[in-house]
């Protein structure tokens, strides 16, 4: 009990971590510039929009655009907003902000993105997006084990066997005396090798052969993004194991 404790404290502290990270990314004034031009496009404002328009967006076909993101927006007034991304570019004298919420009405939900360029004090809107999705983010990217592939089984299962196989032939490392270099193995049995991984929301997959991760596992999600699950060759435990009873192992009398 004490451990799934721990373990769920972690996980608190890791988001908690990742929000401040996106605080920091886009201030609560970045926030609140990225809202009202939301906000604009919401009231059909879109005068308001196209002059604040970069030059490197604007185009003839603007106003159309942006009747078509309007047209995306429910007309009534969001039950929930939520900062879902953040990311802050600087280069000489300008800098820009690009800043993405979520917008829940009821059961309808969009992600809108806006990124304002601030030059020598100067803003403009460089990138403004509104998408949307199925279900909320965090509804979208919740770990579940129904309704996976078969992928998706073999991924998550493996990554548990190699982890706990790694801890076993970790343990029988330390017991073992005499052992030479034995902090050596006990690196080489913490460490697997290649990475097979699987975004647990989308199914994709990719191999990376020449890649390192402690425990041979890892399970990783960005805040409100979806989580990957991944398994690497437990090499140096495997070897351990079989040097041990080939070199180690008392004969029997």
């Amino acid at each position: 009990m004490r451990k799934l404790i721990f373990v769920l404290g972690l996980f608190v502290l890791v988001a908690c971590s990742q929000d401040e990270l996106l605080q920091k990314f886009s201030s609560p004034e970045d926030q609140a510039t990225a809202k009202s031009y939301i906000d604009q496009l919401r009231a059909r404002k879109y005068d308001e929009i196209e002059k604040a328009l970069d030059p490197s967006i604007r185009t003839a076909s603007m106003r159309e655009t942006l009747t078509k993101m309007a047209e995306l927006i429910p007309n009534q007034e969001p039950t929930s907003i939520k900062l879902v991304g953040a990311h802050r570019f600087h280069m000489s004298d300008t800098t820009t902000v690009n800043t993405t919420f979520e917008y829940g009405y009821g059961d309808k939900w969009l992600l809108t993105n806006v990124a304002v360029r601030d030059k020598n004090g100067t803003k403009s809107i460089v990138g403004f997006n509104v998408n949307p999705i199925a279900q909320s983010l965090e509804s979208q990217n919740r770990f579940s084990l129904s309704g996976k592939s078969g992928l998706h089984y073999a991924v998550f299962f493996a990554a548990v066997a190699v982890v706990l196989f790694t801890l076993y032939a970790l343990v029988i490392c330390v017991r073992t005396k005499p052992l030479k270099r034995k902090w050596l193995w006990i690196l080489f049995i913490l460490v697997g090798f290649g990475k097979l991984a699987v975004n647990w929301t989308t199914g994709e997959w990719g191999i990376a052969p020449f890649f390192v991760q402690l425990f041979s596992a890892s399970a990783f999600a960005p805040l409100y993004g979806p989580w990957t699950i991944a398994v690497s060759i437990p090499l140096g435990a495997a070897m351990f194991l079989v040097y041990k009873r080939s070199r180690l192992a008392k004969p029997e009398s």
